[in-house]
């Protein structure tokens, strides 16, 4: 029932529209799980994907080997994942651990989320982040390295080449 529920949720979210994070440029500085911080602001030059997800959200679940895999392959790309839950730090270490994601996670508070980004309105919410720091995308609901390859693609400047 509560997929079903949280199915709903994403649909009827997603017909509403879906608006850009607070800021065009937003900060975000966070504990990691491994006890790192991890600074938008010190990720300039690259594409950053910022996930917002919880352990008990299936499709947040199902994305993850995929974001994974699209952190590890590309060396444009960053990926954070924000866990939006009431969960134990330590809970989240031993559950990130078993899942293998290698991409940095942390523990954000479910009633005073970073500042700059929206609060959810339905999980997973992913903000795809230019190599400027400004916001180039917004998805509600679930996500492929292949969407995120595509508007990337979209969105980048083609480099000058010397003739």
């Amino acid at each position: 029932m509560r997929i079903v529920q949280a199915s709903l949720l994403i649909v009827c979210l997603a017909w509403q529209g879906i608006a850009l994070a607070s800021k065009e440029q937003p900060s975000l500085s966070v504990a990691t799980t491994e006890g790192k911080t991890f600074d938008l602001s010190k990720q300039r030059g690259k594409w950053v994907v910022v996930n917002f997800w919880a352990t008990w959200c299936g499709p947040c679940l199902k994305e993850m080997p995929d974001l994974d895999g699209f952190d590890q392959a590309r060396d444009d790309v960053v990926v954070v994942g924000l866990a939006f839950e009431e969960i134990e730090a330590a809970e989240l270490k031993s559950f990130v651990k078993k899942r293998g994601v290698r991409y940095p996670i942390a523990l954000v508070d479910v009633y005073e989320p970073p500042a700059d980004f929206d609060v959810p309105r339905g999980l997973p919410t992913t903000y795809l982040i230019d190599p400027d720091g400004k916001v180039a995308e917004k998805f509600l609901g679930p996500i492929t390295s292949e969407d995120l390859a595509r508007v990337i693609a979209t969105k980048s400047v083609p480099t000058k080449t010397e003739t």
